[in-house]
């Protein structure tokens, strides 16, 4: 069975796969969802965080959801991502964003929270701001990285992508060649230290909106040979083949999100060649806000995207598409979608082995390093949505 989970306007639809048909289930009706998070060595344990109305969390994938995030002071959760190699007994470590820009950590199934406050008193803080509410700037993206733990990168809208190496305790501050105002940043587990952020750069700068690093975000470059549209907003790779991307792009901000004058498109590229616009069986750009992309690792060559026109899905590495036959409600308005989960029961073709576990030890948790094949051979030994 396959699950999507979809943070719309007004709220979380749950779509299933049941012997080739698609049900919708809708889920904290009247909410605002803004971000989603799956615990991938738990796939029932779903995080997804609100607009007005703080972080919430299902333990049974989806069908019920219990308001959680003591110690998370801001009720606009903006951004939630659960680390692959930082564990806490049975749970993933949970990190959280906000608006205004603070960022939290849980090492109990997000039950509790503290603030990573290091991340405040970088240099660069006081000149974060999002445009549309200049006063203040979110936490728009959480990326740990699926092979180094405690490495972690948090992206600012707008002012700064952000890297710490140690699980957030302390921050270093954006780097001159790096994105400003990243909207999705992803990472691959068959591509170590590589990053891709889909950015608003572009827009200002045309030429500028993608942006990827190969040294685990040292040093950046700017690869956008084919684009047309240079505000960027999601960004995807092939589980099976991390050179094979899909991204969505708009010309500026209102084309990206206002209904009214919504124009977008998907872009591909494989390798090192120029990015390709990708139409086969997408919507028209006219009327099209930027759609929100995600592959699982169950599913290798094949992409998922939601919209304000339906949720799709690409078989062929992205290069077509086709809508999903959902039966969605009657009368139901998907309006902007500004999030996409996958979970599936599949079993991942590749289990990470965490490289950090932390242990209960009185009221403290300890760090225990768990030795790797990659440790063996470095050793001379045996043989991864405001």
């Amino acid at each position: 069975m396959t699950k999507l989970y979809i943070a719309t306007n007004g709220a979380l639809a749950i779509v299933s796969q049941h012997n080739g048909g698609w049900t919708v289930d809708l889920q904290m009706v009247g909410s605002q969802p803004q971000c989603l998070a799956v615990d991938s060595q738990r796939p029932q344990q779903v995080y997804c965080g609100t607009f007005d109305q703080g972080l919430w969390r299902s333990e049974n994938a989806g069908d019920s959801w219990e308001h959680v995030g003591a110690g998370i002071e801001h009720p606009s959760v903006t951004s939630v991502a659960v680390s692959l190699t930082e564990r806490a007994g049975n749970y993933g470590v949970v990190y959280a964003g906000t608006e205004p820009s603070t960022l939290y950590r849980s090492e109990d199934g997000g039950s509790t929270w503290r603030e990573l406050s290091a991340l405040r008193q970088l240099p660069s803080a006081p000149t974060w701001s999002f445009p549309p509410r200049p006063y203040t700037s979110h936490v728009r993206w959480i990326t740990p990285d699926p092979l180094v733990a405690g490495r972690l990168f948090a992206a600012i809208e707008a002012g700064a992508l952000l890297r710490s190496l140690d699980g957030g305790q302390t921050w270093e501050d954006r780097k001159p060649s790096g994105p400003y105002d990243t909207h999705t940043l992803v990472m691959h587990r068959l591509a170590p230290n590589r990053l891709y952020s889909a950015a608003g750069d572009g827009f200002m700068n045309p030429g500028t909106g993608f942006v990827e690093s190969e040294d685990g975000g040292q040093t950046w470059y700017r690869p956008d040979e084919g684009l047309q549209h240079h505000y960027l907003w999601g960004v995807a790779a092939d589980p099976a083949d991390p050179a094979t991307l899909v991204i969505s792009a708009a010309h500026g901000p209102q084309q990206a999100h206002n209904p009214q004058s919504a124009e977008s498109a998907l872009y591909r590229r494989s390798g090192n060649g120029p990015w390709q616009r990708v139409q086969d069986g997408f919507p028209e750009p006219r009327g099209l806000l930027t759609a929100v992309l995600a592959t699982h690792e169950a599913e290798p060559g094949v992409f998922y995207a939601a919209n304000n026109k339906g949720a799709f899905r690409s078989a062929d590495a992205g290069s077509s598409w086709e809508a999903l036959p959902i039966r969605w409600p009657q009368g139901m308005r998907i309006g902007r979608a500004h999030a996409l989960a996958f979970e599936s029961l599949t079993r991942h073709p590749i289990e990470p082995e965490p490289l950090i576990t932390l242990r209960p030890k009185g009221r403290m948790w300890m760090r225990v390093h768990r030795r790797t094949d990659r440790d063996e051979q470095q050793a001379g030994g045996g043989p991864f949505q405001v």
